[in-house]
């Protein structure tokens, strides 16, 4: 015997393969071809030694090698040779092992079908066509294969971006290949055809890279990615299916991608992009999220509840210690207790805080892909980077925020990057500078988007906004205002329309997708340096820090993420122009002053700035003044909605539940004083 022990039960692993790719062999078909050629290749690598074996091997390799020549599917004779050989191996290789001769290959007819021994009962796979979930029998199977597929896709892509990067990465080509693998067993088994078919495809495609008979392009991620996105598709037909109990109705396209993965996988070249650099990931970033972590699944609906009881236990215990305050407790233990109470509810406020934070790492992997597409797309070379992938936001905040990054993004490629040859001329070297970071700022999270681009032309931004009627003829605003003027609805300073800019869309929506979730963003810009966006973000969408106010015997709360300073002005502060608008001098800067009382109609309140509290809010690079009566503290509340009646009220935020039962609102510095 020549083969030791472990050689055989390598072999015994690669027949099995073998075998599992020889059942989709059909006339008239190339499934499996491909992927069958490469585990008889790698097969007949170990037994060269064994003569039983070698022959008939070495023939089915000669018949399979002349249809990949002739790009030709599998013939009836090819189809029966194939099975014949994979009925065959198995006993073969138990023969050897014993050492043994091999039984002879059995000759059939070539033109008989194959026999049910070999043959399959499992159905024809259509390349396009309708997922058939079958809700009723595989429900329970579908929501865990649904979970389970996320985080390989999530996986497929982190990968996909650092094969980009270093094609020869195998930690990278190895997670790509289990994650298809895995995806592809399961969705056979679920008899999810175009899901099966194409990452079987995909799958065979990266086994000849595994196996280094290909080598991985460009042109190969790209498709490869255009498969996930595909399969990203269909994942989210389950998602809505099982949320609904409906059947999909619409056919997820897969078979030209089929068609070019198999062009690929023999060799074929596709259109050809611009050869583009490739996206930097950072160095342990997209590598991190091939790797998985030990984690236990929960239902986001558990976890909001578990928040909401957490959140009226918080009210409770405030609700006692306002109760306490007026009570004679003399040598009682009673504050001793509530003390205690209140380090435990803040204790499990934050454990259950925390457990609605992800990191921001699949947000960013996302701008990521994007630049990637983007940047060939304008022809255009950019390193992206990353930093502070690992940084935690709350789940409401990461969902929310990829929208306005997609169209930061895009921006910033578009405008903010000069083609390759204006860097040049410039210059700058040729390949742009993406940078995508974020870092915790006290109870805020700030994300910073920043590019070595020409930056923004204040003299062209003014321009362009009184041609469109932005800012009147003769008037000449503060540079930091003039910069902001991007984000008004309808401005553009695009020459031409293209798929991503020029439509007058995007910046004001970026504003205002930010400003909904209480955050603000600034912009810091050279001429010919670059631009960069900062964002800052409240961690979570549950609790805000918020500065307590009167006005009259009302209260409010103000997150104090937008309140700059407070303080009470003198006479000189204080003017009035064109007959009615009052202004506050502070600090040179003259800032409109609005009374909160006017806003509401709330009588019995101070109407003589001088002696209330004047405080000075900014949001979104603009400053105010608001006057109220008297600052009470600063402290956290839990956000509660106030029903549909109330929910669109302008200058409103949301309600919190104060220790002494009574409700505040909580204000929206943005659209609290936008007239």
């Amino acid at each position: 015997m020549s083969l030791q022990a472990t050689a055989f039960s390598f072999l015994d692993d690669l027949s099995s393969r073998f075998a599992c790719e020889s059942i989709f062999a059909r006339a008239d078909s190339d499934e499996g071809l491909i992927p069958s050629y490469s585990l008889l290749t790698e097969i007949l690598g170990h037994v060269a030694d064994e003569p039983g074996l070698l022959g008939p091997l070495q023939a089915l390799q000669v018949r399979l090698d002349g249809l990949l020549t002739d790009a030709r599917p599998f013939d009836q004779t090819a189809e029966n040779h194939l099975k014949d050989v994979a009925g065959w191996l198995p006993t073969a290789l138990a023969a050897a092992r014993n050492g043994e001769a091999p039984a002879e290959l059995a000759v059939r007819d070539e033109h008989k079908p194959a026999d049910a021994a070999v043959a399959t009962d499992e159905p024809e796979l259509a390349a396009d066509g309708v997922l058939v979930l079958d809700l009723a029998e595989n429900s329970e199977l579908l929501g865990e294969f649904h979970s389970e597929a996320l985080d390989h896709l999530q996986q497929i892509e982190a990968a996909l971006l650092v094969l980009d990067a270093t094609p020869g990465d195998r930690d990278a080509l190895n997670g790509l290949f289990r994650s298809f693998h895995t995806i592809k067993g399961v969705s056979g088994f679920l008899h999810l055809g175009p899901m099966h078919r194409l990452t079987h495809e995909v799958e065979s495609l990266l086994d000849l890279a595994r196996t280094e008979r290909l080598r991985l392009t460009p042109a190969i991620i790209t498709e490869i990615l255009n498969s996930r996105d595909a399969i990203v598709e269909m994942i989210g037909q389950i998602t809505v299916a099982l949320e609904k109990g409906k059947e999909p109705e619409k056919v997820i396209p897969v078979s030209r991608l089929i068609s070019a993965v198999r062009k690929l996988a023999a060799g074929e070249q596709l259109e050809s992009a611009p050869p583009q650099a490739a996206a930097v990931p950072s160095e342990t970033g997209a590598r991190q999220a091939a790797t998985a972590s030990s984690s236990v699944r929960v239902n986001t609906d558990k976890l909001d509840s578990l928040v909401d009881v957490v959140g009226e236990l918080v009210i409770v215990q405030s609700q006692l210690l306002e109760s306490a305050k007026s009570l004679e407790t003399g040598g009682s233990t009673l504050p001793r207790n509530l003390a205690q109470l209140g380090r435990i509810t803040k204790e499990l406020q934050i454990t259950a805080m925390s457990l609605r934070m992800v990191p921001i790492k699949p947000t960013f992997q996302r701008m990521e892909r994007l630049v990637r597409d983007l940047s060939r797309d304008f022809g255009k070379l950019v390193a992206f980077e990353t930093t502070g992938e690992d940084t935690e936001i709350d789940r409401t905040v990461a969902e929310e925020i990829v929208d306005p990054l997609v169209h930061m993004v895009r921006n910033s490629l578009d405008h903010g990057l000069e083609t390759n040859a204006q860097r040049l001329a410039a210059g700058k070297s040729e390949q742009g500078r993406l940078r995508l970071g974020a870092y915790h700022e006290g109870s805020n999270l700030v994300i910073e988007l920043s590019d070595d681009g020409r930056g923004i032309d204040r003299a062209r931004v003014l321009e362009k906004a009184r041609r469109q009627g932005l800012v009147a003829d003769g008037v000449t605003p503060p540079p930091d205002e003039i910069v902001n003027l991007i984000f008004l609805p309808g401005f553009s300073t695009a020459e031409k329309v293209t798929s991503v800019s020029g439509r007058g869309v995007g910046m004001d929506v970026v504003k205002r997708n930010i400003e909904r979730l209480r955050g603000q963003v600034q912009i810091e810009t050279e001429p010919g340096a670059g631009t960069t966006f900062r964002i800052r973000l409240p961690l979570t969408t549950a609790i805000i820090d918020g500065l307590l106010v009167r006005v009259g015997a009302d209260r409010f709360i103000l997150p104090t993420l937008t309140v700059q300073v407070a303080l009470r002005p003198s006479r000189d502060m204080l003017s009035t122009i064109q007959g009615s608008a009052e202004v506050i001098d502070h600090r040179g800067r003259i800032l409109p002053l609005h009374r909160l009382h006017r806003r509401f109609g709330i009588e019995g309140a101070v109407t003589d700035p001088t002696q209330g509290i004047v405080v000075i809010m900014s949001v979104g690079g603009r400053a105010y003044a608001l006057l109220v009566d008297e600052l009470l503290n600063k402290q956290e509340v839990v956000i509660k909605n106030l029903g549909a009646y109330l929910q669109n009220l302008p200058g409103v935020a949301g309600g919190a539940i104060l220790g002494d039962g009574t409700i505040a609102l909580i204000l929206d510095p943005a659209s609290l004083c936008s007239g």
